[in-house]
């Protein structure tokens, strides 16, 4: 069963239990208007009734404990009743004998007579249908009032049939509402089904839903569009990683590939040229070993993220300083690192320090003093390098961007991007900036980094 289906069933079901409640509601109100005027009638009527002086001159009637009330004695009432005693005798004026035809009495209308509630009833008196009131009239009698209700129970009976025909005909105004509303109203869920069928079958993530409305299916296709969106954005970095990643491996792969069937063909090679060759495989196997690391941080950096946690940056700070002073013990590292509290990962972040830190030192003459700082989340590194030109500066941070001076440094061109990879995934940012003494500056940011200190101040 579709979902339009089921919306047009749900919809004819709430109108058919609507249709129904307010039937009943309807027929129970009219009902009432009819006969609360006749129960008053008959109410009213009660107290007029006189038990007749002389019981002795009753008559027997034709059925068994029945007595006959000569209208001399007591006819000429404008309703039809009769007298009930508790043991079941009936006294009926002989003007209403004929009229009232052969009614049992009941026990309930007994107990009245010894002194029970009042009751109303609906009653078939000589096959017409009648309206009785019964109540105690005197101690041992009780008097029950007749009224004709045929005409009432005719309208009624009209108006049960309306009601039933017009609680069918809104079930299926409903229905035939319910499935066209259910179809409009599912249209932009069947585009949304269409579209991703699209991209399923045509692996085309391009491809957008038009998002005009404001309710929750509109918010739908918006939430739709945006998750597209990203999957497109996933899928053009993962095009542009394995383009990069072939690019730059073909180079070293080549010449790798040269050293070796040179040093697996020639056999006179003198010894300084064979050693001068492995030296090289060994530099190259190094630098692909780094690059294809890089490359496995940079994926693993666009996947699941593992969750977030309370992160002592001095220390992640202090842990990548050591890393970097045992890579080049030559560059001193200056650092100045106040007590900082973030969330975040710890192992992501101490690799983006390293990163900034190796950068700063590779680029700085032995010697030359590193200057780190840390305050309130945001991590600066200072070399005394020749520092960045203004044209590189934007493109910095790119994967695989080799300045014109780095091109004939060691390096994969991944180190920076891999840094504003953590930054971004951490709310933050990192930039860099040409020092006014020479050398850069490197601004490391996350969002919720804080000091102790500086929280207390």
């Amino acid at each position: 069963m579709t979902l339009r289906t089921r919306l047009a069933i749900v919809a004819a079901a709430a109108v058919a239990a609507a249709v129904v409640i307010a039937s009943l509601a309807v027929y129970f109100i009219v009902r009432n208007e009819l006969f609360s005027p006749i129960d008053n009638s008959l109410r009213n009527a009660a107290p007029a009734i006189r038990i007749p002086r002389i019981l002795n001159s009753l008559t027997p009637g034709p059925r068994p404990h029945e007595l006959i009330l000569h209208s001399g004695f007591g006819g000429g009432f404008p309703v039809a009743y009769r007298l009930v005693t508790t043991n079941g005798t009936q006294i009926v004026p002989d003007y209403t004998e004929s009229a009232l035809g052969p009614l049992p009495v009941t026990k309930q209308a007994r107990g009245v007579a010894a002194g029970g509630s009042s009751f109303f009833a609906d009653v078939d008196a000589g096959g017409a249908d009648a309206r009785s009131y019964t109540t105690q009239l005197g101690p041992g009698f009780a008097v029950q009032i007749f009224v004709s209700i045929s005409a009432e129970n005719h309208a009624l009976a009209k108006i049960r049939l309306w009601l039933i025909l017009v609680a069918f005909a809104g079930v299926a105004l409903a229905s035939a509402a319910g499935f066209l509303v259910a179809r409009a109203a599912l249209r932009p869920v069947r585009r949304l089904s269409d579209t991703a069928e699209h991209v399923r079958t045509t692996q085309d993530l391009s491809r957008r839903i038009d998002a005009t409305g404001k309710d929750e299916l509109g918010q739908l296709a918006t939430t739709f569009n945006a998750m597209l969106e990203s999957l497109d954005e996933a899928a053009k970095r993962q095009r542009q990683l394995v383009q990069d990643a072939s690019h730059e491996l073909r180079t070293p792969l080549t010449s790798l590939r040269t050293n070796i069937e040179v040093l697996a063909t020639s056999d006179e090679l003198p010894a300084d040229e064979r050693t001068q060759l492995l030296g090289d495989v060994v530099e190259q196997l190094t630098e692909m070993t780094a690059l294809i690391g890089e490359l496995t941080e940079l994926a693993r950096g666009e996947e699941q993220r593992p969750p977030f946690e309370d992160v002592r940056l001095d220390l992640v700070a202090e842990d990548a300083i050591r890393r970097t002073s045992r890579n080049h013990p030559d560059v001193p590292i200056d650092a100045d690192l106040a007590p900082t509290t973030a969330v975040g990962m710890p192992a992501t972040l101490e690799r983006a320090f390293a990163n900034l830190l190796d950068n700063a030192a590779k680029w700085s003459p032995a010697g030359a003093h590193v200057e780190v700082q840390l305050r309130d989340g945001e991590l600066v590194v200072r070399d005394h390098g020749p520092g960045i030109a203004e044209d590189d500066l934007p493109h910095v941070f790119e994967r695989f961007y080799r300045a014109t001076a780095a091109r004939g440094m060691p390096g994969s061109g991944l180190g920076l991007a891999i840094v504003r990879q953590v930054a971004e995934a951490h709310g933050g940012t990192v930039v860099a900036e040409r020092a006014p003494e020479g050398g850069t500056i490197m601004r490391f940011k996350v969002k919720n980094g804080s000091s102790p200190s500086a929280s207390s101040s």
